[in-house]
């Protein structure tokens, strides 16, 4: 990941609705769910979900994929791994090796 993706994503989660958005995609794991229910669940009108989403997407954050007539919207594993090995690849003076069991766990091997 080259530094302008990785400021892309940090700017992408650097807002409440975002952030929170985004971690229950996390949380959800790999099958995701409808952009509906997530606006339920946080209690975000459609309108300025839609609006998020599409940022968290552009920021390589989360994935959508089509499932019939819905959408549906998951973190996306392979960018949230490549956010964290950027921000850790300088970790211990020059040693990521030590840091590398944290990119793992974060991302549950995803």
């Amino acid at each position: 990941m080259e530094e302008r993706q990785a400021l892309a994503a940090l700017a992408a989660l650097a807002h409440g609705t975002r952030i929170a958005v985004f971690r229950l995609l996390v949380r959800e794991g790999p099958e995701g769910m409808p952009a509906g229910e997530v606006a339920q669940r946080l209690d975000v009108p459609a309108s300025t979900l839609s609006f998020h989403l599409k940022e968290l997407e552009r920021a390589g954050l989360i994935r959508a994929t089509r499932q019939q007539r819905q959408i549906l919207y998951a973190a996306d594993h392979a960018g949230i791994r490549e956010l964290l090995d950027f921000l850790l690849r300088d970790c211990c003076q020059g040693h990521p090796e030590i840091c590398s069991g944290l990119t793992e766990a974060m991302t549950c091997g995803c």
